[in-house]
């Protein structure tokens, strides 16, 4: 019984910090990647001016629509250099994504009007940023070249080759690996520029919604698609990340299926421990198949004794599970470290998980119950048959 308690207790702990741990990373997403994107179903840009922008601000349960364009550049400074995703974003983006609150450095400008004209900023991502040397304090213009349509680098110098820009260094956000390595923000006027883009072309609009579960999301994306028709695509978080979406599942899948090998260790105890039950009860098997108690009721007997063994080793593991849970996320009681972005594991109970886990372990538990009470021989009142 206090195996098959642990045994549970151990899986449904897990898979709560797993479960933890999955909601804290995709949070992380979340900030920088909007609740849903739409895309030109064919090509890379679209026109505001060719669609009902106006219709989408007033579906119901969206908050902010924002425009965007993103396209791969080369940023040089001395003798540093970075390869980037440059992503260039309206004045409404940090309202839907809440970038600006992610900053470790710097503040939250993308351009200002000065006595000598527009002046343009750049938000990098902390890893970036480390590499190429600079910081929020860095007074230099960092040089921004994006290859121009339609020529090749080849044989050309850079002004041929490139369109050439150059913003100012405002500060650094610190989100996730992947996203600190790999973006960079700035105006989506400037980056227009940089692409020879018309004032109302974009590559995506960033869809913000008030509330975000599952329903509204699916709700009003439907609405959206109605709105603009087939020509365009409207994604959701799990399709603009469908490989990391799909790999998070399967380990979760993988892990919960490890955990249930060593249930199922666990239960192989209930072997033992009915056969010595059964071998020490052999008088009172003798003595009730006397009375006229019939072989099979025995069984039923012995059967029901494991059955009850395992649930309530079940309960005792699913109860204890459950404390351990609540105890981590009220007092943090096992740390992550110094430099982690949360000082303790994370914890996400989820009523899938604690179902799962009881049918699972009973299944298991009165799969080994069955097995031992059948080859069981009541009438020599030995344990098992050949035994």
């Amino acid at each position: 019984m206090i195996g098959i308690t642990v045994s549970t207790l151990a899986l449904v702990v897990v898979m709560s910090v797993y479960n933890g741990i999955g909601e804290l990373t995709q949070t992380l997403f979340n900030v920088f990647d909007p609740e849903l994107v739409v895309e030109a179903g064919q090509g890379k840009t679209f026109h505001t001016s060719d669609i009902d922008y106006q219709a989408l601000k007033k579906v119901e349960g969206v908050s902010v629509v924002s425009e965007m364009v993103e396209e791969n550049a080369w940023l040089t400074l001395h003798q540093s250099e970075a390869i980037v995703q440059l992503r260039g974003v309206d004045a409404n983006y940090h309202l839907g994504s809440g970038l600006d609150t992610m900053l470790t450095d710097g503040r939250y400008i993308l351009k200002e009007n000065t006595d000598y004209g527009i002046q343009y900023y750049m938000l990098f991502g902390w890893n970036i940023m480390m590499r190429m040397g600079i910081n929020s304090m860095t007074n230099t213009m960092v040089a921004v070249h994006i290859p121009k349509r339609g020529t090749s680098s080849i044989g050309f110098s850079m002004d041929e080759a490139f369109n050439n820009g150059y913003a100012i260094p405002a500060g650094a956000f610190s989100i996730q690996e992947e996203i600190d390595d790999k973006y960079v923000v700035a105006d989506i006027d400037f980056v227009r520029t940089l692409m020879s883009y018309d004032s109302d072309e974009v590559t995506a609009l960033a869809i913000s919604l008030a509330a975000s579960s599952p329903r509204q999301v699916s709700k009003c994306k439907r609405q959206i698609k109605s709105i603009l028709g087939d020509s365009y695509t409207v994604k959701d978080r799990y399709e603009q990340k469908p490989l990391y979406y799909k790999i998070f599942r399967s380990e979760r899948w993988g892990v919960f299926l490890i955990l249930s090998l060593i249930v199922l260790i666990s239960t192989l105890n209930l072997i033992a421990s009915l056969s010595l039950l059964i071998i020490n009860k052999h008088k009172d098997v003798f003595t009730f198949k006397a009375l006229g108690m019939e072989e099979q009721d025995l069984r039923k007997v012995f059967f029901t004794e494991g059955v009850m063994i395992a649930l309530v080793g079940c309960v005792a593991g699913l109860v204890l599970g459950f404390v351990v849970c609540v105890l981590q996320q009220h007092f943090g009681i096992v740390k992550l470290g110094a430099n982690a972005v949360v000082d303790a594991f994370p914890v996400s109970m989820r009523l899938f998980d604690f179902v799962a886990t009881f049918f699972v372990v009973s299944l298991l538990s009165a799969l080994v119950v069955l097995f031992t009470v059948h080859r069981a021989d009541f009438g020599s009142g030995r344990a098992t048959k050949n035994q």
